[in-house]
């Protein structure tokens, strides 16, 4: 594919700061990562929940739902699994710089695919949920019945049975959800945004 070099980044006339200060918040990605069934998307659409109920501006980005449009040409394969994580990455980053609390739940199961996320953004604008559950914890729950078509061999690249994980080694915030009910997990993770001043706006510059 030929790539067009014939481009530049236009900056608006609206700063990221007056749009944080008029939403009375700082923009953030949150990325939760983990097995499937570990409860990623569960907190993040409890999170979201309560966040606009306190009106707040907040958007799950969801790895079904992704796969639905924005990235429905990719498959699971290691390559496939990095674009689709570099995608998501970039519009997380565009959702952060319109002052957006974006919450994003996928697997990414290589820690240099987050990595790399992490590196395109400025710093604080990248959060790392790690979100904790073993295989068989997962396996448990797994109401779509996955981990079973995955041992049967009809879900090739499975993470967790067939294909790796690599958990986060540098987390900012882990929830071991073997042990902490959902409210208890969301009740963290919105400590966490309150603390680090994520649910305030910007100083006056």
């Amino acid at each position: 594919m030929t790539k067009s070099k014939n481009i530049t980044w236009h900056v608006g006339d609206v700063s990221r700061a007056e749009r944080e200060r008029l939403l009375g918040q700082r923009g953030v990605t949150v990325w939760l990562t983990g097995l499937s069934g570990s409860g990623k998307s569960t907190i993040a659409v409890a999170a979201e929940k309560k966040l606009v109920e306190a009106g707040r501006t907040a958007y799950v980005l969801d790895g079904d739902n992704v796969r639905h449009g924005l990235n429905s040409n990719l498959g699971f394969s290691p390559d496939d699994r990095s674009e689709n994580i570099r995608r998501v990455g970039e519009v997380a980053k565009l959702f952060t710089d319109a002052g957006m609390i974006v919450f994003t739940s996928f697997i990414s199961p290589y820690r240099a695919d987050r990595d790399r996320v992490r590196e395109a953004m400025n710093d604080g604008d990248f959060v790392e949920l790690y979100v904790e559950a073993d295989v068989e914890t997962c396996e448990g729950r797994d109401v779509k019945g996955l981990y079973a078509k995955a041992r049967a061999g009809e879900i090739p690249e499975f993470t967790g049975i067939s294909a790796p994980y690599e958990a986060p080694e540098r987390a900012e915030l882990v929830l071991d959800t073997r042990s902490q009910s959902v409210e208890e997990s969301v009740a963290h993770l919105l400590g966490y945004l309150e603390e680090n001043g994520y649910l305030s706006p910007p100083a006056e510059g």
